[in-house]
C-alpha cells in the first residue's frame, strides 16, 4: 500500500463530488445537460511487459460525460419559448460565431430578432415578400412587424343551389332595386390594388327557357354593364339532372370592377367561377362564396409550428410565413465544447453540424410555449453525493492506514 493509491482515489471523490454539486445546483437551469465523471483506474508500466502480480496505483477521471437525455417538458405563456422533443440544438449567431444549445428560452430584442437571455440571435431560414422560405445558409430570424400588402381581387368562387321550383320574374326589364324581377342574389367584398373593400353583388334571375339563368351583377349598388342587358355577365344552363353545362367556367369576359379610391387600379377584372352550381329541387342556397383577395393587415400575433415555421396572424385573417426555425445535430455530442451559459461550440472531436428542419432525419419536433427542463434526477444525485462522500472517507482511510504503518518503521529500534 502507498499514499499514491489513496491520493489518487481523494482527487476522483472530489472531482466526482464537483461534478455531482454541479448537477444539483443546475437542476433548475433550463435546458441543462447533467455530467458523470467517468474513471479509470491506473498501473505504472512494466519493463519486462505484462505481469500477472501488478498492483495499481490509483485511479483518474477518465472523462466529465455529458448525459444528452431528454428532459421533461412545461408549458410557459411565452409564445417565443420552445422546447426541442427528441434530438437536435438550437443554432445561435454569438456576434458571428456558431453557437448550439437547448435552452429554448427566447425573446425579441429590440431590432425584432429572436434572441436568447444573453443577446445570442437565433438562426433559421428567412422569408422573403412573397413568403417564400429561403433555405440557403441559416441566418438570424427577426419577426417583420411591416403591415400586411393588400392582394387584389382576382376571382370569386361561388357554389349555389338555385330552385328549380322557382317561377319565371313576371316583371321585366332586370332592376336590382326590385326584388320581383329577380328571383336570388348574393354579395361578396371584393378588394382593390390599394385594399379598398367594395361589395360585388350577383342576381339570378330564371328564364323561360328550361334549365337557363341569367347571371347580373353590380359594384356597390352600381349596375355593372356586362355583355347582354344592363348588369348581365352571363348565363347559366344546367341539363334535366340539375348539373350545370355552361362552359367554359369562369364566366367569360370577366366582370370589370371600377375602383373607387384614388390610385388604385381601376378598373380591375373579377372572375365569375360557379363551378359546382347545380339546379335541385330544393329552397336556393349558398354553399361556397369567397374571393382570393384581401385588405391590408397589421400583425396581431404569430406561432411556431413542430416544424419551425413561424407563422404570423394578421387583422385581417390572413396569415402569412416569417421563417422557419433549423436544428443541428452532431456524430458525437459529447465532443462539444462547452461555453457556459447554457451553450456549446463545435470542435473536431463532435464532427461537423448536420443543419436541417425540425421533425427530419435525427432532428426532433418544436413545441411552442414551453421549455425542455434540465434532465438532473436529483433523487439520484442526493444517492451519489453520499455514495461519494463514503468513497472519499474511505480512501482517507487509506492515507490514515498507510501513514500509521511508516509510523510503526519509524518506531523501529
Amino acid at each position: 500500500m502507498s499514499f499514491q493509491q489513496g491520493l489518487s482515489g481523494l482527487n476522483a471523490a472530489a472531482k466526482n463530488l464537483d461534478v455531482i454539486g454541479n448537477n444539483v445546483a443546475n437542476s433548475g437551469t433550463v435546458g441543462f445537460k447533467q455530467s458523470q465523471a467517468q474513471f479509470a483506474d491506473v498501473y505504472a508500466n512494466s519493463l519486462t511487459g505484462a505481469g500477472g502480480a501488478n498492483v495499481g496505483i490509483g485511479v483518474k477521471v477518465a472523462q466529465v460525460a455529458q448525459q444528452f437525455t431528454q428532459g421533461n417538458i412545461t408549458a410557459t405563456n411565452n409564445p417565443l419559448d420552445m422546447a426541442i422533443n427528441g434530438g437536435g440544438f438550437f443554432r445561435m449567431d454569438n456576434n458571428g460565431e456558431a453557437t448550439y444549445q437547448r435552452n429554448g428560452q427566447f425573446q425579441l430584442d429590440r431590432m425584432g430578432f429572436i434572441v436568447n437571455p444573453t443577446g445570442a440571435k437565433l438562426t433559421g431560414y428567412t422569408a422573403n415578400a412573397s413568403g417564400a422560405l429561403m433555405t440557403g445558409a441559416p441566418s438570424p430570424l427577426s419577426i417583420n412587424t411591416a403591415d400586411l400588402t393588400p392582394q387584389m381581387t382576382t376571382g370569386v368562387n361561388a357554389v349555389l343551389n338555385l330552385d328549380s321550383g322557382s317561377a319565371v320574374p313576371l316583371t321585366a326589364p332586370f332592376d336590382m332595386n326590385d326584388p320581383d324581377t329577380f328571383n336570388h342574389s348574393t354579395a361578396v367584398s371584393v378588394y382593390d390594388s390599394l385594399g379598398n373593400a367594395q361589395t360585388l353583388q350577383t342576381f339570378y334571375v330564371k328564364t323561360a327557357t328550361a334549365g337557363q339563368w341569367d347571371v347580373y351583377a353590380a359594384n356597390d349598388g352600381v349596375p355593372i354593364v356586362g355583355s347582354g342587358a344592363t348588369g348581365q355577365v352571363g348565363t347559366l344552363n344546367f341539363d334535366t339532372n340539375g348539373m350545370l353545362t355552361t362552359t367554359p367556367m369562369p364566366l367569360t369576359p370577366a366582370v370589370s370592377v371600377p375602383a373607387t379610391a384614388t390610385g388604385a387600379t381601376t378598373p380591375f377584372d373579377v372572375t365569375l367561377d360557379f363551378t359546382g352550381t347545380t339546379q335541385f329541387g330544393s329552397s336556393f342556397s349558398v354553399n361556397t362564396l369567397n374571393q382570393d383577395g384581401y385588405t391590408s393587415g397589421r400583425l396581431a400575433g404569430f406561432s411556431i409550428g413542430a416544424d419551425g415555421v413561424v407563422l404570423g396572424r394578421y387583422t385581417n385573417g390572413q396569415s402569412a410565413v416569417l421563417g422557419q426555425v433549423v436544428l443541428a445535430n452532431f456524430a458525437n455530442p459529447n465532443g462539444l465544447q462547452q461555453l457556459g451559459n447554457n451553450m456549446w461550440a463545435e470542435t473536431s472531436t463532435s464532427g461537423n453540424p448536420l443543419i436541417g428542419v425540425p421533425a427530419s432525419g435525427s432532428l426532433g419536433v418544436l413545441q411552442s410555449s414551453a421549455v425542455e427542463d434540465s434532465n438532473v434526477d436529483l433523487t439520484a444525485e442526493l444517492v451519489n453525493m453520499i455514495t461519494a462522500q463514503r468513497v472519499y472517507q474511505a480512501n482517507a482511510q487509506t492515507i490514515k492506514a498507510q501513514d500509521a504503518v511508516m509510523q510503526t518503521l519509524v518506531n523501529l529500534r
